[in-house]
């Protein structure tokens, strides 16, 4: 009876990690030869993982990324230019902390996608809010918020998330009221904060994109000073493994 008054306790007091831990160790012989202090100390490293755990669910559910991909998953076997000490040294996050960018670019099916998720999947386990976006969905998501009057609470969103992951860049020129409203989410960000943006167009041309070379030069200039720069080349590894597949069902 006691025990289960102080479980309903715990719980109330929304610890409940340590509750379901109470709850194990009565049920485990092997806990009763503990100290108070074992015993104790093993409730609060399980109420600290819990509550981990939760962060990071909750974490990866509000980023949004496209895939599940992890930076442990990434393949190294294919020659497209990845860099294994470039990735290596951006999974400390320390891009993260430091607000710098990382802008992916090269040919469609290279696995611009897939790592730039890594990263966002990367910066979730390390405590840091994530959001995912193919351009023209924020695109019209900005829209959207214009209309309803959501607009200043959108931004703010945009604003804070630690990691803001823009994929499809430059799909296609971009119109005056787009690269406009592109630099305004840049400038809220512009050291505070970090984007990663996937691009089949090179950097280089990113500026011929926009019509006001006003605006370019600003959005350029909040984006790519001082940005971790990916340039991945090669065949599509969505063609190579369907090479692959082929050749394993003719063996």
């Amino acid at each position: 009876m006691l025990a289960n008054q102080t479980v309903e306790s715990l719980r109330r007091m929304k610890l409940t990690g340590m509750a379901e831990a109470f709850l194990a160790q009565g049920q485990d012989p092997g806990c009763r030869e503990l100290s108070f202090e074992e015993r104790f100390g093993l409730l609060v490293d399980q109420e600290s993982t819990y509550r981990e755990d939760r962060r990071l669910k909750r974490l990866l559910r509000g980023a949004h990324l496209k895939t599940q991909a992890c930076v442990e998953d990434i393949d190294y076997s294919h020659s497209r230019g990845l860099d294994r000490a470039v990735m290596a040294s951006l999974s400390s996050c320390q891009w993260v902390r430091d607000h710098r960018n990382v802008l992916v670019t090269g040919p469609t099916g290279v696995g611009k996608t897939f790592i730039c998720c890594a990263l966002g999947n990367l910066a979730c386990r390390n405590g840091f809010g994530s959001r995912y976006y193919r351009l023209p969905r924020l695109f019209t998501d900005l829209g959207i918020a214009r209309g309803d009057g959501s607009y200043p609470s959108f931004m703010r969103k945009l604003a804070k998330s630690d990691v803001l992951i823009l994929d499809d860049w430059g799909l296609g020129p971009l119109t005056a009221i787009e690269s406009r409203e592109l630099l305004e989410v840049l400038e809220d960000r512009c050291q505070t904060r970090s984007t990663v943006v996937a691009s089949q167009v090179p950097v280089e041309k990113w500026y011929e994109l926009m019509p006001d070379s006003t605006v370019a030069d600003a959005v350029m200039d909040r984006l790519v000073h001082n940005a971790h720069k990916i340039a991945l080349r090669g065949e599509s590894m969505r063609k190579i493994a369907n090479t692959g597949v082929e050749k394993g069902g003719e063996a």
